[in-house]
């Protein structure tokens, strides 16, 4: 079938469009996205702003367009972190619906983890064993662990680049000050949190996706994505400390002629570099391997299981 996956991130309205059967891998046949960077689209009261709501609507509203001109027989379309907190999300998802036809429904924080981590199983098989992931978004971070397809611990906390850039990093470049404080909060919370996933099984295999931390992979001399999917990659601690020193004076406009670093979310990039080192040390890794699938093929591949299921 011609499937049709709409997904309205922290950071970007992504519509992907795939040839997808049982028993084998999805065919990506159109891609269209746009930044829209609702997680910066948040006042003061916590609501999403008519700008980022109108905004919006006219994305899904030519997603659901190119999606009929596309031939897909059925769209997925779901909001991550920046709609799921919003304070007026229910009236949001209601005027997006009213507008465009398009019902998008809101995954939770735990739910992205757990697809997230699934993408993740069938990139690297079996014999990847106990499984970590960790993936870094624009409004929250997610942690999966487990030996299965399903993790056996999912967590999500609102550590997202996008989130933590607009709350803590006001300067450009940030100062010495904000870096501290950011710092602070963001090891305080992974603190409390990541306890469950230290009592767990060590990790035979930690994988890390997201374009954040893709980017600091390449950074650090990974592959750059013109050698393609397959290619390994992989991001140390030691090399991660490393680009945060390095970032850390930089302004965004000199961030983003940085290779593998794009122009709109070069501003997010320091406070995500923040996150995946406190994750890395508290969770006690040294490395981890950069995986191509994420929440996307997650959402994919958990549609055709349950086609599979059907039959």
């Amino acid at each position: 079938m011609r499937l049709g996956v709409l997904d309205v991130g922290s950071n970007t309205v992504h519509l992907l469009v795939v040839d997808a059967h049982t028993w084998s891998h999805p065919m990506p046949m159109h891609d269209d996205k746009v930044y829209l960077r609702l997680a910066e689209c948040i006042n003061k009261s916590g609501a999403l702003t008519k700008s980022g709501e109108q905004s919006l609507i006219k994305f899904v509203a030519h997603a659901a367009e190119v999606a009929d001109q596309q031939g897909c027989e059925e769209m997925i379309a779901f909001a991550t972190s920046a709609v799921r907190d919003a304070s007026n999300s229910k009236e949001v998802l209601d005027r997006v619906h009213a507008k465009t036809g398009v019902r998008l429904s809101v995954l939770s924080g735990a739910d992205e983890a757990r697809l997230t981590f699934l993408a993740v199983r069938r990139w690297f098989g079996w014999s990847a064993g106990q499984l970590l992931c960790l993936d870094i978004g624009g409004g929250s971070l997610e942690l999966g662990t487990g030996m299965d397809e399903m993790p056996d611990i999912a967590s999500s906390m609102p550590l997202g680049a996008g989130r933590l850039t607009r709350e803590w990093l006001a300067g450009d470049p940030a100062t010495k000050s904000e870096l501290a404080k950011l710092r602070e909060y963001v090891d305080d919370t992974i603190a409390s949190q990541v306890k469950p996933f230290l009592k767990a099984p060590r990790p035979d295999r930690a994988v890390a996706t997201s374009k954040t931390f893709r980017s600091l992979a390449r950074l650090t001399g990974a592959a750059p994505s013109s050698e393609g999917l397959r290619v390994p990659r992989e991001l140390t601690l030691p090399g991660l400390r490393q680009i945060i020193g390095f970032i850390s004076h930089m302004s965004s406009k000199d961030l983003s002629d940085l290779e593998g670093v794009s122009s709109q979310r070069a501003h997010q990039l320091l406070a995500g570099a923040v996150v995946a080192e406190s994750a890395m040390r508290h969770l006690k890794l040294s490395r981890l391997e950069i995986c191509p699938w994420a929440l996307r093929e997650g959402v994919i591949l958990r549609r055709l299981d349950m086609m599979d299921e059907d039959e």
